[in-house]
């Protein structure tokens, strides 16, 4: 069975849990931990929470993909277009040549999603390029972003691939009847 990193606000925490294991509580982010991966670094400073996971051989300092998951605590107001709009500024800022397009926005489970890519053909921090989809979701308690991140030009299959990965991702909470705590739906 896939383990799903379960990332309750009740709990204030990050857990890794089979789906049937915890009893989810309150508003929280359902996204399963990605095939071939593991947890390269786990943390929570003050309102944010951030797990990253990078294939089974490498590291967060040295990775050549990463998915990186953020939990805002209490950041309900920021919309996903105005976060969006923040990132394309600072990347713009930090790579001159960026690209950015929406991929996908709507609503997914009552909530506000939008899906975005961008790309710097040249990092200067780390010499390669940097492609990377970000999913963001505003929460009724939080705000939640989900990163698929590449060092090079994925292929299509994994564009497909991590594609269907983000579209997985969801937010639920167990006090609204219509935002059911379910993978993959």
């Amino acid at each position: 069975m896939r383990r799903t990193l379960q990332l309750a606000l009740a709990a204030l925490a990050l857990t890794f849990a089979a789906p049937s294991a915890q009893a989810l509580e309150n508003e929280t982010l359902l996204v399963a931990m990605p095939k071939g991966h593991k947890v390269g670094n786990q943390q929570r400073a003050g309102n944010r929470a951030i797990s990253e996971f990078v294939p089974q051989a490498e590291t967060v300092k040295n990775w050549s993909e990463i998915v990186t998951v953020n939990i805002f605590f209490g950041l309900r107001d920021l919309t996903s277009a105005e976060y969006r709009a923040n990132m394309e500024r600072m990347w713009s800022q930090a790579c001159a040549a960026s690209e950015f397009s929406k991929v996908k926005e709507g609503t997914e489970n009552g909530y506000p999603t939008l899906t975005w890519f961008q790309k710097c053909p040249l990092n200067k921090q780390t010499g390669k390029p940097e492609f990377t989809w970000m999913k963001a979701i505003q929460g009724r308690d939080s705000f939640y972003l989900v990163q698929k991140a590449f060092k090079f030009e994925p292929t299509a299959e994994q564009r497909k691939e991590w594609g269907g990965y983000l579209d997985s991702v969801r937010v639920c909470d167990t006090r609204l009847a219509d935002r059911p705590c379910k993978m993959g739906s």
